[in-house]
């Protein structure tokens, strides 16, 4: 199970990310960050099917995702 972190306030709704995730689980969403773009999050219901491989951070032009993998999660709240 991965985890998505988003600065949203960087995101320009741009959509990469969303046709990268082969599990389909990322979406563009309705709420706006203060410069007025849409920003990215996951579909809430499918969050936990996240496989952690990265493909939507990779894509990603502003480089503001990062992806923890359950495991990396649990390293780093030590």
């Amino acid at each position: 199970m991965g985890r998505l972190v988003l600065d949203v306030e960087r995101c320009k709704g741009c959509g990469y990310c969303v046709s990268a995730c082969p599990q389909d689980l990322i979406k563009i969403n309705n709420t706006y960050n203060r410069k007025g773009y849409p920003v990215a999050s996951f579909k809430s219901k499918d969050a936990e099917n996240c496989r952690a491989c990265k493909l939507c951070a990779e894509v990603c032009p502003d480089v503001v995702i990062e992806v923890y993998s359950q495991k990396e999660a649990k390293s780093t709240d030590q």
